[in-house]
């Protein structure tokens, strides 16, 4: 081989390490993950409709929160969830405390702290997801155990799984979602 095919070689190698770190590098949960919004979530709902985002997410968060800096700091922070998540939800960010004004998705004018206290948000993080007429569909309390149970938790929301019945007539919840997906984990 000649020295310039050497030279593209190591040059290939180099952009290859240099793609898979960034790839895996954290990114601001602020600036990646939640959209910027100016507060008027009946606008979101449209936006998001636009997009053909399959629904909203809301992040209920306080800025004291223990489990909410580590939901950020662990998993909303990861450039995959990121990527796979904002392309399924429009996702926004609630602070349970705030005074700040948003409109609601029914068109009305309250504070951040009302609209939690109305969705019966008494601890924190909680992970909301509406439907694009505005319904809260599914509601996880407490943060994720990692990536990949947050994953599992947008793709039953996102495949309608809450929707579906087992044998015996009842509700498939997300437990036993979680459960059937870390048994397919398993080895044979």
């Amino acid at each position: 081989m000649t020295p310039v095919v050497y030279l593209r070689i190591i040059f290939m190698l180099l952009m290859l390490c240099v793609l898979s770190v960034s790839a895996s590098t954290p990114r601001d949960p602020y600036q990646h993950f939640f959209q910027q919004s100016l507060g008027d979530f009946t606008e979101e709902l449209e936006i998001a409709r636009e997009e053909g985002k399959k629904g909203i997410f809301v992040f209920f968060e306080m800025d004291e929160c223990p489990f909410c800096h580590r939901m950020k700091n662990t998993v909303l922070n990861q450039s995959d969830v990121q990527d796979s998540f904002n392309q399924i939800f429009h996702s926004l960010t609630v602070d349970v405390e705030g005074d700040l004004e948003i409109v609601d998705f029914t068109g009305n004018e309250i504070t951040q702290k009302q609209f939690a206290s109305r969705n019966r948000v008494r601890a924190t993080p909680v992970l909301a997801f509406y439907d694009l007429e505005g319904n809260q569909v599914v509601r996880y309390t407490g943060a994720t155990s990692g990536s990949e149970e947050f994953m599992w938790l947008a793709e039953y929301v996102a495949e309608e799984i809450y929707r579906l019945k087992d044998d015996n007539g009842r509700k498939i919840s997300f437990t036993r979602y979680k459960r059937a997906k870390q048994k397919q984990k398993l080895p044979n």
